[in-house]
């Protein structure tokens, strides 16, 4: 059986944007192609008289962004956090604008698309935050976009997979990334507990806990896995 197409409730996030002409861009952007959630991390402008002149027709948006002041605030209660960026990072994939635009028709949950400054894109840690990493195929002579180009290409992608023919009944609603964080805390106490972990931690609580995001866990397996994890660990710390 399947079910009509609805719009998937996708969320553009930009962290520190300096640039108010791009701010502007981005929301006439995101109007063009019906979307309208979006969260600022770090405003780097106030020039919000600028930022009005190039949102034609989508000064609606420029009145509603959420501001964060971090990235975590920004994504708690996105499902799937997918950061642009053409590094390639142990663990993580590397997705199409249509795969991503895929992945978030068929997802249960909210997804958050992160997009850094214009100067140096997403730093480190963000991009450690991300679940995924997307990049725009563009040639190597130039491979970089302006923030509002790269924007319009994923949302026009997710346009695209909206009419697309219906697929599958949606999945059970996903755990939030707040909630998998919390997931992965309560493995990381556990496996403290247990001897796993004797020395510095690296790589292994991160790499055990991305089998999970993987997984898709919806949010009632997510409590499953937290209650589970948390009785598991305060046994190993009697």
């Amino acid at each position: 059986m399947t079910t009509p197409a609805v719009a998937p409730p996708v969320r553009i996030v930009l962290v520190r944007p300096r640039n108010p002409e791009n701010l502007g861009a981005v929301a006439r952007a995101m109007k063009n192609f019906g979307l309208s959630d979006w969260a600022v991390v770090s405003l780097g402008t106030h020039d919000f008289a600028t930022a009005r002149r190039v949102a034609v027709h989508a000064e609606d948006l420029l009145d509603r962004p959420r501001l964060s002041a971090t990235l975590d605030e920004a994504v708690a209660d996105c499902a799937w956090v997918v950061g642009t960026s053409s590094r390639r990072v142990r663990g993580k994939r590397r997705l199409t604008p249509d795969e991503v635009a895929e992945g978030a028709r068929e997802r249960g949950g909210r997804t958050a698309l992160v997009f850094g400054e214009e100067r140096s894109g997403l730093d480190n840690e963000a991009v450690e935050r991300c679940h995924d990493l997307s990049v725009i195929p563009t040639d190597a002579a130039q491979p970089s976009l302006n923030l509002a180009q790269a924007v319009i290409v994923y949302a026009y992608a997710l346009r695209r997979a909206l009419a697309a023919p219906a697929g599958p009944a949606p999945r059970p609603v996903a755990a939030t990334d707040a909630e998998l964080a919390r997931v992965e805390e309560a493995l990381r106490v556990a496996l403290r507990g247990g001897g796993f972990l004797a020395g510095p931690e690296r790589h292994a609580v991160k790499d055990l806990a991305a089998t999970l995001r993987r997984a898709r866990l919806s949010r009632r397996e997510a409590r499953l896995w937290l209650a589970a994890l948390a009785r598991l660990g305060r046994a190993l710390g009697r």
